[in-house]
């Protein structure tokens, strides 16, 4: 199982992103060894957000129904007590400007037993996690 981060998405699904055929490649990776992905609620939130702003709501819509439709993919809803405890993360790698996502995701990497993310985002391996490659 990997946990997937916003980015391998965004990447995925709009051609003029930087990492697009990197992503495309390790997507197909994914697919093809059937890996069971995990991502939190707040992941769904930033690539709705993100996809919305630049390739349009519909557009956004379409690529989150995927995610929502696939079996590949597991969604956590945070609880209260993680979002706390990712306040504190944020606070413990403030000198690497962490945000509360990436926090809350680092939280839910270790609670279910995941050491490697799909990301284009240094800050997974400050935290100590491996890049899905």
């Amino acid at each position: 199982m990997i946990f997937v981060d916003t980015g391998a998405f965004v990447a995925r699904y709009l051609e003029h992103d930087q990492f697009h055929k990197k992503s495309l490649a390790l997507w197909k990776k994914v697919q093809m060894r059937k890996t069971k992905c995990l991502l939190s609620i707040l992941i769904i939130n930033e690539t709705a957000t993100l996809l919305e702003r630049w390739a349009g709501t519909q557009f956004a819509v379409e690529k989150i129904n995927k995610i929502y439709e696939s079996p590949y993919f597991d969604i956590i809803r945070t609880r209260k007590e993680d979002e706390l405890a990712a306040l504190q993360l944020m606070a413990k790698y403030a000198d690497k400007s962490v945000g509360f996502t990436d926090a809350v995701s680092f939280l839910l990497m270790r609670e279910n037993k995941i050491d490697t993310v799909f990301s284009f985002d240094n800050h997974f391996k400050f935290a100590g996690f491996q890049i899905y490659s």
